[in-house]
C-alpha cells in the first residue's frame, strides 16, 4: 500500500507543489489537503495519514500549536515544510519540541539540493515512515576511531566525565529543558546526537545556547570534550568520542539510517569514555539509541532513558527499556536534577 500524505499549507501555490511531488511517486499518495491548523487537526481525527506535511505559518492556527495538538489527540509522524529557515527559526524548534518528527524545506523550481527538487522531500518521506514502521534498517556499531595526527599534545591532564545524549522527536525541546536547568559549573562534557535536517543543526546549536548557561557548539573533528561545554553533532557525519576525549567525525557505518547515529557516538562512549560519564537517551521514533544504550550499560557506564509520560513519543527510550539499557528511567523535569546530584559527587570526591 502507498504511503498516506496529509498537506498542511494554506498557500495555493505551495499544496500544488507538495500534492505534484507526492504525486509523482508511486509509493505515496495525497490522503488530504487542509488549509490550516484546524483543519489538519480535524483531518486527522478523520482520515489519520501515515505522515503530515505541515507548513508553519498559516491563519487561525498555525503549524506549532496544530502539531501539539494533533500529537495529543492523533499522534502520526509530522514534517515540517517550511518556505524558509531563517525567517522561521524559532518555530521550527517550538514544532520539533511539540512532536515533529523533522524538518525540510519547501521544494522549489531549480532547487539545487538535487536535480528532482522534489525528490528530496520524497525521500525524507519514505525514510520517515521506515522509522515509523519500525523497518528502518538497524544502525550498526561503527569501526575503530581513525586518531588524529599530532593529537597528543590535545591531551588534558585528567579527562573530566562525559554524558552522551540521543534524541529525536522531540527532542529539541527537551534538550533545552535539561540544558537550562544545568549549571554553569557543571562538571561533565555534554555531547549531543540529534536527529534534524543538516540546514537546521546550526540553528538548533543556537537555539539551545540561548536557553542555557553551558556553552554551546557544533563538534568539530578534532575537538577534544571540556567539562561544561556541550557539543552538538553536525550533519553528514557520524560523530564518535576516539582516546583522550578527542571528538571524530567520521563515514562509516555507511548503513546507518540516521547520519549522524545515536547508536554510533554510543558505542565509541561504551569504548573510550572516561571514569564515571553516563548516557542518556530521550524522545524520539524509531530505536536509534537502544543498543548503544546497553553498551555503555555493559562497559560499566551509568545509564538513563526518558520516562514514556514525558516523551513526545516513546520510541527510543522505550527499545532502550525493552533492552534492559537503561539504569534509570526519568521524567523530563527530573533529569537535569538527577544528572547534578549523579555527577557532582562523583566528580568532587
Amino acid at each position: 500500500m502507498p504511503v498516506r500524505v496529509g498537506i498542511v499549507n494554506d498557500l495555493k501555490l505551495a499544496a500544488e507543489v507538495l500534492r505534484k511531488v507526492v504525486a509523482g511517486d508511486s509509493g505515496l499518495e495525497v490522503l488530504w489537503i487542509a488549509r490550516d491548523g484546524h483543519e489538519a487537526i480535524a483531518q486527522c481525527a478523520r482520515a489519520l495519514p501515515d505522515i503530515v506535511l505541515m507548513d508553519l505559518v498559516m491563519p487561525n492556527l498555525n503549524g506549532v500549536e496544530a502539531t501539539r495538538r494533533i500529537m495529543q489527540a492523533t499522534p502520526c509522524p509530522i514534517l515540517v515544510v517550511t518556505a524558509t529557515v531563517s525567517g522561521n527559526i524559532d518555530m521550527v524548534y517550538d514544532a520539533m519540541a511539540a512532536g515533529a518528527i523533522d524538518v525540510t524545506t519547501t521544494p522549489v523550481i531549480g532547487d539545487q539540493r538535487a536535480l528532482d527538487s522534489g525528490q528530496v522531500l520524497r525521500r525524507k518521506i519514505h525514510a520517515l515512515w521506515n522509522i515509523a514502521r519500525g523497518t528502518a534498517p538497524p544502525t550498526v556499531g561503527a569501526g575503530p576511531a581513525t586518531p588524529l595526527a599530532g593529537n597528543a599534545d590535545l591531551l588534558a591532564p585528567r579527562l573530566p566525565p562525559v554524558l552522551a545524549i540521543g534524541a529525536s522527536t522531540g527532542g529539541p525541546g527537551a534538550l533545552a529543558t535539561i540544558l537550562g536547568g544545568l549549571e554553569q559549573d557543571f562538571p561533565a562534557a555534554v555531547v549531543v546526537v540529534q536527529h534534524i535536517d543538516a540546514e537546521f543543526v546550526a540553528g538548533l546549536a543556537r537555539w539551545l545556547g540561548s536557553s542555557t548557561r553551558l556553552p554551546v557548539a557544533l563538534a568539530r573533528h578534532g575537538d577534544t570534550v571540556q567539562a561544561g561545554k556541550v557539543f552538538i553533532a553536525d550533519a553528514g557525519a557520524h560523530l564518535e568520542l576516539a582516546p583522550h576525549g578527542v571528538l571524530l567525525s567520521v563515514a562509516t557505518p555507511l548503513d546507518a539510517l540516521h547520519r549522524p547515529s545515536v547508536d554510533v557516538l554510543f558505542a565509541s562512549v561504551a569504548r573510550h569514555a572516561p571514569a564515571r560519564s553516563a548516557g542518556l537517551l530521550l524522545t524520539g521514533m524509531g530505536r536509534d539509541g537502544a543498543a548503544g544504550l546497553l553498551s555503555i550499560r555493559q562497559a560499566g557506564f551509568q545509564t538513563f532513558a526518558q520516562d514514556a509520560a514525558s516523551a513526545v513519543v516513546n520510541g527510543m527510550p522505550g527499545a532502550a527499556v525493552e533492552l534492559g539499557a537503561a539504569c534509570g528511567i526519568i521524567p523530563l523535569d527530573q533529569i537535569a536534577p538527577h544528572l547534578t546530584s549523579f555527577f557532582k559527587p562523583l566528580v568532587t570526591s
